[in-house]
Formats: C-alpha cells, sequence, structure tokens
C-alpha cells in the first residue's frame, strides 16, 4: 500500500499534529570507530518507499546474525536511509454499525500511520564494514535483511575484494 512514491513528499512535521516515532532504535550498530578492510552494501534495485517498521526488522536481523557469528567487534553495521516522508491513512470503520459512524471519501486527508524513506535505485541501504574472516556472515546478514524489504536488492562488495578473494 506504501510502496510506491506518488505525489510530494509530505515531512514538515511542524505542520502536522501527532506524528509516529520512528521505530528505527539505532543506525549504527557494533563497532564504528574501527577502519575494516571489507565494505559491503546492500542496494535496492527500484525506486520505492521502505518504511520504518521494516528497516528496523532489517536492522535486527542482520545484527543478530553478526552479533551471534562475529562477535560485536568485528563488524560496523550501519542504517543508510532515514525516513522522513510521513504516511497518511484515511481509516475506514468497518463492521456493524460502521454506515453511522464512517464519512466515506469525505474530508479524506487522512490521519498520519508511520514514516518512511524513499529510496531511488542504486542506493544504498544497509552498509557493513567488517574483516574479512567474518565476510561470508556479513553477507548472509544483509541477505537476511533484504529478505524485509519491499524492493529486490542485491549486495555489492565497496572495499577489500581482492582480500575477500585471497581467505
Amino acid at each position: 500500500m506504501y510502496r510506491d512514491i506518488r505525489g510530494q513528499a509530505y515531512t514538515r512535521r511542524e505542520y502536522m499534529g501527532g506524528v509516529p516515532a520512528s521505530r528505527i532504535t539505532q543506525f549504527d550498530m557494533g563497532e564504528p570507530r574501527v577502519d575494516f578492510p571489507v565494505v559491503l552494501s546492500l542496494v535496492a534495485k527500484e525506486p520505492c518507499q521502505v518504511r520504518h517498521t521494516s528497516l528496523e526488522a532489517a536492522r535486527i536481523a542482520a545484527n543478530r546474525l553478526l552479533s551471534r557469528k562475529a562477535g560485536s567487534v568485528n563488524y560496523h553495521l550501519k542504517i543508510r536511509p532515514y525516513p522522513h516522508h510521513v504516511l497518511r491513512e484515511n481509516k475506514l470503520a468497518t463492521g456493524a454499525g460502521a454506515d453511522r459512524v464512517s464519512s466515506g471519501m469525505r474530508h479524506a486527508f487522512g490521519k498520519t500511520v508511520g514514516t518512511a524513506a524513499r529510496v531511488s535505485p542504486g542506493q544504498p541501504l544497509i552498509t557493513i564494514r567488517t574483516v574479512p574472516a567474518q565476510f561470508r556472515n556479513a553477507k548472509e546478514a544483509l541477505w537476511k535483511a533484504s529478505v524485509k524489504f519491499t524492493t529486490p536488492c542485491y549486495i555489492v562488495i565497496e572495499k577489500g575484494e581482492e582480500l575477500v578473494l585471497k581467505a
């Protein structure tokens, strides 16, 4: 329902009342201050909107696998897009007596239900920096995260490809 990009971005929160808080608790996990030799990114193939709940689900899936298999000091995971766009929904009443309560499409601007990040093709969604020994685990973590997104994704090795081929 919210996947397609339609119309102008709706981002000015100071004019709206009651925008739900973003579900993303952290954008950086692992060890951010270390310069790791291998960098992998999960990249979107199609333009779409990615909801804040799916960004958080992808972060949890990738971070859980990496922290369990690689340890908390052997990687740095970063969520790249920020959900600025506010989503609205015209909620209609259903059930018995709904015709007396609902106003149909009259004043159908909608209430805020969440936020989303607008993603363009080729934009990185998640980046993992790690050591060459943890390359396969990082790749598996990105694959598990890609399942949570509505757009098809692919993995790009941005740095350290020669180190991975040697290992």
